[in-house]
C-alpha cells in the first residue's frame, strides 16, 4: 500500500505565507496521487528503475510566463517521498516572471518514486502558473489606472483557493472565497425578494457586518444600489460612456462605494475600461479558461 508522507515545516510554512492552508493541500495532494496510482503502483517506473536509485531534477518553465504553486509542487514531492528527497530548492519565487528555459525549482530524491510524483506536481504547477500569467497580463493591462482585476467564483471545484492564490501571484485582486464571507445581490435575488432594497435589508439582517456588492444593468438601478446601502456596485454590460456617467454618479452621491464592471470584457479593451475611473474589473476568465504555463520536470543525473 503507498505510503503517503506528511508536510515539512518549511514547506507548511510557505503555503501559509501565501494564505493557503497546508493541511487542505496535503489531503489534495493525496485524492491526486491515489487517483493517479488507482489502488496500484507506478508500473512504469517500478519495472524500469532500481528501488535504490536516486536522481536530482529540475522543474523548468517552457514558455514566457509567471510561475505559481512553487510550494504546492514541493508539497507533492516531499508527501510521495518523504524524508527520502533532500530539500526542494526554490530557484525563482512565485509571482516571478520567467523566459523559456527558465529553471524555477530543484530537487534531490529517488528516481522511481520522483517519477511517481511528476504529473501531479506538474499539473498543479503548469494550471496555477497559467492563472497567474493569465492575470498578469490583465494586471499590466490595466497598470496606471488605478483599477485592479479581480477573480469570480468560477473556478475548477475543489481548487479555488489555489487558484485564487494563482491570481494574487498574478496581480489580481480575490472576490469573495465563497457564498458566506461576502453577499453579491443579483438579480435573481432582487426578483425574490421583491426589490434591491428589500433584499439588501434582508442579507443585513442575517448577517451585518460583511460587505454587500448589488448587481446593476442600468444607472437607475446604480442609483437603488447606492441609496440601499451598497459597499460596492457591479455594473453589468455597461458601455464606456455609461461607466463613465457611473463612476460621476457614484462620486457624487456615494464615493465610497466601490465600482465593479463585468461582462464581454476582453485583454483588448481592458485599459479602457480602467480609464473610465471603476475600480475593479471582473475577470471570469482568470479561473475558468486560462491556459496552462508549460512547465517540465526533467531529470539531470543519477545520484551515485
Amino acid at each position: 500500500m503507498f505510503v503517503f508522507h506528511p508536510l515539512s515545516e518549511a514547506t507548511r510554512a510557505r503555503l501559509a505565507t501565501g494564505g493557503l492552508d497546508p493541511d487542505a493541500v496535503a489531503e489534495l495532494i493525496r485524492r491526486a496521487i491515489a487517483e493517479d496510482l488507482l489502488g496500484g503502483v507506478d508500473v512504469t517506473s517500478v519495472a524500469t528503475i532500481p528501488a535504490d536509485q536516486r536522481s536530482t531534477a529540475t522543474f523548468g518553465a517552457r514558455q514566457q510566463g509567471v510561475v505559481a504553486g512553487l510550494p504546492v509542487a514541493a508539497a507533492v514531492v516531499e508527501a510521495v517521498c518523504g524524508d527520502a528527497a533532500s530539500d526542494f530548492v526554490h530557484l525563482v519565487e512565485d509571482g516571478a516572471r520567467v523566459e523559456p528555459a527558465t529553471d524555477v525549482a530543484s530537487v534531490e530524491a529517488p528516481t522511481r518514486l520522483l517519477l511517481t510524483a511528476e504529473r501531479t506536481a506538474l499539473n498543479l504547477l503548469c494550471h496555477l502558473s497559467g492563472v497567474a500569467t493569465l492575470t498578469r497580463r490583465w494586471a499590466d493591462a490595466l497598470e496606471g489606472t488605478g483599477a485592479t482585476v479581480r477573480d469570480t467564483r468560477k473556478t475548477t471545484p475543489g481548487l479555488r483557493a489555489l487558484e485564487k492564490y494563482a491570481v494574487r501571484c498574478g496581480g489580481g485582486a480575490n472576490h469573495r472565497m465563497g457564498l458566506s464571507d461576502m453577499a453579491l445581490v443579483k438579480d435573481n435575488h432582487v426578483a425574490a425578494a421583491g426589490g434591491v432594497a428589500a433584499a439588501y435589508a434582508r442579507v443585513r439582517e442575517l448577517a451585518s457586518s460583511i460587505p454587500v456588492e448589488i448587481e446593476v444593468d442600468t444607472l437607475d438601478g446604480l442609483r437603488i444600489a447606492i441609496e440601499a446601502g451598497a459597499d460596492e456596485v457591479l455594473i453589468d454590460n455597461f458601455t464606456l460612456d455609461q461607466m463613465r456617467d457611473a463612476v460621476a454618479y457614484r462620486d457624487a452621491h456615494g464615493p465610497a462605494v466601490r465600482l465593479e464592471a463585468s461582462g464581454g470584457l476582453t485583454l483588448e479593451t481592458a485599459r479602457a475600461v480602467g480609464e473610465t475611473g471603476v475600480d475593479l474589473i471582473a475577470v471570469g476568465e482568470l479561473t475558468h479558461s486560462a491556459r496552462v504555463l508549460d512547465v517540465g520536470l526533467d531529470l539531470r543525473a543519477v545520484v551515485d
